[in-house]
């Protein structure tokens, strides 16, 4: 019951609020899901304040895959966008976790709410003794042209050493670099950028 309310949650932020497309299921269960959901565990933030039936509202959610389980079920989500099976080869030694799936609801989108989902992961990775977190994090729509100056700032300051490298599929590659960096204003592009890529 908590993983369809937390579906409910990602439905809200993702298609309500943010315009995601939506593929039949979603739009008829009004639900955020995949064939990933059974395999992860799912971190949530519960507002316990709420008289009533809703006295325990998932109102925060984030959703975690621990890299033997991803392994054991064909892979983690993200390698439909990445490759990260080169990535973990490199890295033997490491036990890898993907974050996925992050949101808030508007009304509770605070310092206090961000700083619990963080606390959660926390105690998690030590729990379990991962070294290495990685997901995906998106800029809102479909057109890079439409963040030129915050996607030519990341392609020239944030790159990792080849060590930790990844590329994106063949199929879903789109160059980053789209101005010329002299036009970049840092401040900017910076400000231009989702929560979770900015860090």
């Amino acid at each position: 019951a908590e993983i369809a309310a937390a579906q409910e949650v990602r439905y809200r932020v993702f298609y309500d609020e943010l315009g995601a497309r939506k593929d039949l299921f979603q739009a008829q269960s009004r639900r955020d899901a995949d064939r990933f959901d059974p395999l992860c565990d799912h971190l949530l933030v519960l507002d316990t304040s709420l008289p009533g039936p809703e006295h325990r509202r998932i109102v925060g959610t984030y959703r975690l895959l621990r890299q033997e389980i991803a392994t054991a079920a064909g892979g983690f989500y993200s390698e439909g966008e990445f490759e990260l099976t080169k990535l973990v080869a490199r890295h033997p030694g490491q036990r890898f976790l993907e974050l996925g799936r992050s949101c808030v609801l508007p009304e509770y989108r605070s310092k206090r709410t961000i700083e619990a989902l963080w606390q959660g992961i926390w105690a998690y990775i030590n729990h379990y003794g991962i070294g290495v977190m990685t997901g995906c994090a998106s800029f809102h729509g479909i057109v890079p042209a439409a963040h030129a100056e915050a996607l030519t700032y990341l392609a020239h300051h944030c790159r990792t050493d080849q060590a930790w490298d990844v590329r994106a599929v063949a199929s879903r590659y789109c160059s980053m670099d789209l101005m010329p960096i002299e036009a970049v204003n840092a401040k900017a592009a910076i400000a231009a950028m989702p929560p979770l890529v900015k860090g």
